[in-house]
């Protein structure tokens, strides 16, 4: 990926010592880790609806589940 930076804004960076390209890297990766994170929601809620679903059906409902659709192959 490639960006465009001014002139006067890069050359005041490099004036202060930051560099710029590490400091995008560093903010790309903030997007990486909030994926990971609402991953991660996605994943506890389906992890909660299997719960109930568990609890409503029976604590075998998943396996019988997966057995019944492999019987039925």
């Amino acid at each position: 990926m490639s960006t465009k930076v001014r002139r006067s804004v890069l050359e005041k960076a490099r004036r202060y010592g930051i560099n710029v390209s590490e400091l995008l890297r560093k903010a790309l990766e903030v997007v990486k880790r909030r994926e990971l994170e609402e991953l991660a929601s996605l994943a506890e809620r389906v992890a909660e609806g299997l719960r109930k679903a568990s609890a409503a059906y029976g604590e075998d409902y998943v396996a019988r589940s997966v057995r019944e659709d492999r019987a039925a192959r």
